[in-house]
């Protein structure tokens, strides 16, 4: 690994914006012109020129440009938000970050800071927070794409930053996951989980469900082999580390390749608890289970993003399901909220917002401690049992077809070229609609448009929303609005920047010419990989559309 050094010089004068600036935007194409047809060189120089950074720079700028797939983190002991990284797309030139904000909640101010020897830009990453060692941010895999996105590399490298010393650390130790992006990390029993994620190089790709765990007192990986029958590969899934130790798998999205012409994706709604064995102190010893999930019915969605709330409780945003329409497929995007009980395993609506004070009263002063029921409005009568697998299956599984059981999909659309299908969709009951009718009485109440991959975290009771994608048409526009909602109170989304799509640059495609010279070309990223992805055509119907539901955003502890 790279070892700590004596603390570095911290500039902080006004000259602190444009020295990050001159290094983001010259020194990145620079590099970029001089290494044009190998993508693999150009992450290396990038990572090499950081190395020779000599000052931490920290300023207070404005909120950060528009960027998607970014990572937002909650820090353990200040009032304040991280985000690193991101991409932006405006139509002909992709754009990909590796900046570092903190977002000061009382202040209402953004710091960027730039320390030496950081990682390379990326994207589709994940990132987690913890208190240890005076502050940690620990990032791993992603990818890098040219500006032309002719070219991708997929990372598997392993970062921690430190807070108190301000610096960046890369731990090389080996046995880790191969590379990828749109995978999932939790913190749980002094350990780091790395769930499933893709690879896709424009030659081939790939879907994992395989399980890494990165030991934080020895600094080791080691892959999980967890009995029981797990989830079939996937990407972009809802991954929650639960109080009581087992971790919570919902959700995500995967693609297979029908023929040489033909890839299916599908939408998965299934759920999966990973459960520590009994007696078993070195937390390596899981098994799957798939679970009943109890509670509201919605629809099948994929790119949700997810925050965790103190009281075993988890939130949802958002999300977006692709429909036919004639020849092509347009997104249905959703700006619902919704509650997972995460001890009931029960989803709830995210609540009424606007409920009179004098109800709430009553219902915390008529309930125990912690008691969710009198929160959501007595929703625990509105509750309808959805669509489930077996509770437990041990059957063998060879990692490349789906569980043995599993609900039926349906095909949603079949152009001859792409096919989406989606598992059972559960139902509203009667009870349910009256809850919505409920629910309409307060439309006049302000709430995020709809979105999907959207920044989500929880800080001291309150939930943050940060940006997202949505399509207008053949755009696909980046979000970078922001707004909280106080989940004691449940009154209304209070906006902090709002939402200013007009202002959005976009420019039409140019496929004469790619920005980095080069068109449809590809390259096997970091050599020391096994072998994770088979050779195979090349997968022309890779989209734009397709990675952002791959990589879909979520908040981790």
């Amino acid at each position: 690994m790279i070892g700590l050094t004596t603390a570095f010089p911290v500039l902080k004068d006004s000259s602190c914006q444009k020295e990050c600036n001159h290094f983001n935007l010259e020194l990145e194409y620079k590099i970029i012109s001089l290494f044009q047809d190998d993508i693999e060189k150009i992450v290396l120089e990038i990572e090499k020129e950081e190395k020779k950074r000599n000052t931490v720079v920290e300023c207070i700028v404005p909120p950060p440009s528009r960027r998607a797939n970014f990572s937002l983190t909650p820090h353990k002991d200040k009032e304040e938000l991280i985000l690193f990284g991101g991409e932006y797309f405006n139509g002909q030139k992709e754009y990909v970050y590796n900046d570092l904000f903190f977002y000061n909640i009382p202040r209402n101010q953004w710091l960027l800071l730039k320390a030496p020897a950081g990682p390379p830009p990326r994207c589709g990453h994940q990132a987690v927070a913890l208190s240890a060692n005076k502050g940690q941010l620990w990032v791993f895999g992603g990818e890098y794409s040219s500006p032309s996105q002719s070219q991708f590399y997929h990372y598997r490298d392993l970062w921690v930053y430190h807070f108190a010393d301000k610096k960046w650390e890369k731990i090389t130790t080996a046995g880790g996951p191969s590379a990828r992006s749109g995978h999932r990390m939790v913190y749980i029993k002094k350990q780091l989980l790395v769930f499933g994620g893709f690879h896709d190089n424009l030659r081939n790709y790939k879907y994992f469900n395989d399980l890494y765990a990165f030991d934080l007192a020895n600094y080791k990986w080691k892959r999980l082999e967890p009995k029981g029958t797990p989830p079939c590969p996937r990407s972009g899934c809802l991954m929650v580390a639960l109080q009581d130790g087992r971790v919570l798998i919902h959700g995500g999205y995967s693609k297979t390749k029908l023929n040489k012409d033909s890839d299916q994706g599908t939408i998965h709604m299934d759920m999966f608890l990973l459960t520590p064995e009994k007696n078993d102190e070195t937390g390596t010893k899981w098994k799957w289970v798939s679970v009943k999930h109890m509670g509201v019915g919605f629809s099948a969605r994929c790119g949700m993003s997810v925050a965790v709330a103190p009281g075993n409780r988890a939130y949802t945003f958002g999300g977006v399901f692709d429909v036919e329409q004639e020849e092509d497929l347009a997104g249905e995007f959703f700006n619902e909220l919704h509650h997972l009980d995460l001890d009931k395993i029960m989803w709830r609506n995210g609540g009424e917002l606007g409920k009179s004070k004098k109800r709430r009263r009553k219902d915390e002063e008529g309930n125990v401690e912690g008691d969710e029921s009198a929160d959501e409005g007595g929703l625990d009568q509105n509750i309808t049992e959805m669509d489930v697998t077996t509770e437990d299956q041990d059957a063998d599984y060879d990692g490349t077809s789906k569980p043995t059981v599993v609900p039926s999909t349906t095909i949603l659309s079949d152009d001859g070229v792409f096919k989406v299908t989606q598992g059972p969709i559960p139902q509203p009951s009667s009870s349910q609609e009256v809850v919505g009718s409920e629910a309409a009485k307060n439309q006049h109440l302000f709430t995020p448009s709809p979105r999907m991959n959207c920044g989500l975290v929880i800080k001291d009771g309150v939930l943050y929303l940060y940006g997202g994608l949505i399509e207008d048409g053949d755009k696909q526009l980046t979000m970078s609005d922001f707004y909280s909602l106080n989940l004691h109170k449940l009154d209304e989304w209070k906006t902090i920047i709002p939402n200013d799509l007009a202002s959005h640059e976009w420019l039409e495609s140019d496929s004469s010419s790619g920005d980095d010279g080069s068109e449809n070309s590809e390259t096997e990223t970091d050599s020391d990989e096994d072998g994770d992805v088979e050779d195979e055509e090349v997968d022309d119907n890779h989209t734009c559309e397709d990675k952002k539901k791959e990589e879909s955003p979520m908040e981790t502890e």
